[in-house]
């Protein structure tokens, strides 16, 4: 009976690692939570209600800081305008993120398309999907509000530790080229920061399906709901 116990209680804790979580903005509530689920799109089977959590954004876009637990992640990012469950179909990484490590990764500044007409006091949607070596997608949700006052996260609110990030460009001859890593864990060696950033060859053909499917996925879904 113990051990049945000991294996049920390490099952969960292994589920719950395995997630990952927006630390800012702050996340429209606790996907972990009994009735949620991150593999549930578009935000985990968390709804919105009158009391959804609202963090103050830029027009031009703003920081983000996500908690990692994968050994390695691809990292999608979607925007919905609008108040009650926008259509997520606003890619704002045309460009995936390739994450190494378990940590925080925080990101700056995220930018808004120039094509994207944002108005000062417009109420929206981050979508965060990440993608792990199994190819199940997973998501989670951060409402905004863009405003004129907002302003990006300080450097030492904003900080990554434990993960190295690069943007994945294009594929050439069967396989990807990365951008040079723009987060990386303190006192790490440069090019051993280099090498956990690539990504093989055979890892991006069998990955870059997947994440289509994850990422710019649920730009389509939202088109036909």
């Amino acid at each position: 009976m113990l051990s049945h116990v000991t294996t049920t209680l390490c099952v969960l804790v292994s589920l719950a690692t395995a997630h990952f979580s927006i630390e800012y903005p702050e996340m429209r509530g606790d996907s972990f939570a009994t009735g949620a689920s991150q593999y549930i799109y578009p935000c985990a089977n968390v709804n919105q209600t009158a009391n959804t959590n609202r963090t103050i954004w830029p027009l031009t876009g703003g920081s983000l800081n996500l908690d990692l637990h994968h050994p390695w992640t691809y990292v999608f990012i979607n925007l919905g305008l609008g108040t009650d469950y926008p259509s997520l179909n606003i890619s704002l990484t045309p460009e995936f993120l390739n994450a190494t490590g378990n940590g925080t990764l925080c990101l700056p500044e995220v930018k808004i398309p120039a094509s994207v007409n944002v108005k000062d006091g417009q109420n929206a949607t981050l979508q965060v999907v990440t993608l792990g070596e199994t190819g199940s997608a997973l998501y989670n949700c951060a409402d905004i509000t863009f405003s004129s006052k907002g302003a990006t996260l300080d450097g030492d609110k904003c900080k990554t530790n434990g993960v190295t990030v690069a943007a994945i460009k294009q594929q050439v001859n069967g396989s990807s080229t990365t951008s040079s890593p723009s987060s990386t864990e303190s006192g790490a060696n440069p090019s051993s920061t280099k090498a956990s950033a690539a990504v093989s060859g055979r890892e991006a053909n069998s990955m870059l399906v997947a994440g289509a499917v994850a990422g710019m996925g649920a730009v389509v879904v939202s088109w036909l709901l």
